[in-house]
């Protein structure tokens, strides 16, 4: 695959309803580049995680608002970008959660950016005038 370029891209509305079609769309390319069961799960995760707060978070759960996802590979990398175009979530803004803390007191949710960043290799996030994108990279 050295020197290749596979790009696909995927338009759904920000509905959990579309989270099994986002999920499966992103582990048939990675399977296709022959990644491991272990990358596919953790990439899957990842995805999951960053749509459905787009979902919760950028739109509010308004599902007649869009999610692009872009999901490319070359010989070193696999990337996956989400763009949207709701509310955009500030990086600086975001502290690593308490685990023992939020074990301890039984709290659900909150974990998504946590997962996303101790699952994939890089993560960036960016607002390009009115779009937000976030961009996942895993190293092949």
């Amino acid at each position: 695959m050295a020197g290749t370029k596979q790009i696909k891209t995927l338009s759904v509305e920000a509905s959990t309803e579309h989270l099994a079609e986002v999920r499966d769309f992103v582990a048939a390319h990675a399977e296709n580049i022959g990644l491991t069961q272990k990358d596919i799960s953790e990439i899957r995760l990842a995805v999951d995680e960053a749509y459905t707060n787009i979902i919760k978070h950028a739109y509010k759960n308004t599902p007649k608002e869009k999610v692009n996802i872009e999901i490319g590979s070359d010989s070193d990398h696999l990337w996956i970008t989400l763009m949207d175009k709701g509310k955009s979530f500030d990086p600086s803004s975001y502290t690593e959660p308490d685990l023992m803390k939020r074990i301890k007191e039984k709290k659900r949710g909150g974990m998504g950016v946590y997962l996303i960043r101790k699952l994939m290799d890089q993560v960036q996030y960016n607002r390009k005038g009115h779009t937000n994108v976030i961009r996942m990279v895993k190293n092949l």
